[in-house]
């Protein structure tokens, strides 16, 4: 059976039809849409909110539906942090899908083998859907174990949940004890991780990823990472919030998990799929968050 789905909307009709159409392939017991309120000082916003939401509740199987909706806009990192808290209050483990991630459809049985398999396993705190690896294999199982994780369709569990940090409040600390050194012996890799989290902490980034990742490192919890991609991310362009410039990297064909499914020999990181997250996907990105925060500031980033 599908697990519930989490569905996070705001102001795309377009691209939240697409994703829909996919949850209702899947025909999940219960969804759970999360919607942010329109910006007032955005004319037009409040038509594109009201039509997104009556996409996302137009439901026509047996299903639970449960909204959550805000009355004032509480930006990205603020709504959708607590709508996950929200969801996860209701419902013990769910798949988390944004509006503009387009799903396979094995990512559907994939991520409910994946959620009964490691339930109980406090060493396991998401399932991701994406793969950005070029078609590279990580051994001979149909997924690995990577200490980094991707958010553009996945899965968790309420216990796992529970680690999230949204201000980081413990960062500082951590920081000045020199944690990032246990994470990774990589400086240029810990600089970008020391620069992003400090951006989180001091308010400087409208985000929630981040921490979410900081809260998974804190734990000591892995991501299982499918050895196919398993998402397109449909939502590329002026109407994103963060992701405004195609980028071909974060575009890879989707293919499709086939089951039964082989399972890795052990609960351990992939060193060489983490080296390659961290040379080739975020070391890239550092350099865009730098440009981000220097528009954010007006240049005194340095």
């Amino acid at each position: 059976m599908t697990p519930p789905v989490i569905f996070l909307i705001f102001n795309r009709p377009a691209v939240t039809a697409r994703t829909f159409a996919a949850i209702r392939e899947a025909r999940p017991p219960r969804l759970l849409i999360v919607a942010d309120a329109p910006r007032p000082d955005r004319p037009g916003e409040d038509r594109l909110c009201a039509e997104t939401r009556r996409i996302a509740e137009a439901v026509d199987w047996p299903c639970e539906v449960l909204h959550n909706y805000a009355e004032t806009n509480m930006g990205c990192g603020r709504r959708i942090s607590s709508g996950i808290t929200w969801a996860f209050e209701q419902v013990e483990e769910a798949i988390v899908l944004e509006d503009d991630c387009l799903p396979d459809p094995s990512f559907f049985p994939f991520c409910a083998e994946m959620l009964e398999r490691y339930r109980d396993d406090p060493r396991v705190m998401l399932i991701s859907g994406d793969n950005f690896h070029g078609g590279k294999r990580r051994g001979p199982a149909d997924y690995f174990f990577s200490r980094y994780h991707h958010i553009w369709g996945w899965a968790s569990w309420r216990r796992a949940w529970l680690h999230y940090e949204f201000s980081l409040e413990s960062w500082p600390a951590r920081r000045d004890d020199g944690w990032l050194a246990t994470i990774t012996k990589d400086r240029l890799i810990g600089d970008y991780w020391r620069e992003c989290f400090d951006a989180v902490h001091q308010g400087r980034i409208d985000t929630w990823d981040y921490q979410w990742l900081y809260s998974a490192w804190v734990a000591g919890g892995l991501c299982i990472a499918p050895n196919v991609n398993l998402i397109a991310n449909i939502g590329f362009g002026p109407g994103a919030t963060h992701t405004t410039e195609v980028n071909p990297r974060l575009l890879p064909p989707v293919g499709q998990m086939t089951f039964p499914l082989r399972h890795p020999a052990t609960v351990a990181p992939c060193p060489s799929a983490d080296r390659y997250e961290e040379r080739v996907i975020f070391l890239r990105w550092r350099s865009r968050l730098r440009r981000r925060l220097r528009r954010l500031l007006g240049g005194l980033y340095r």
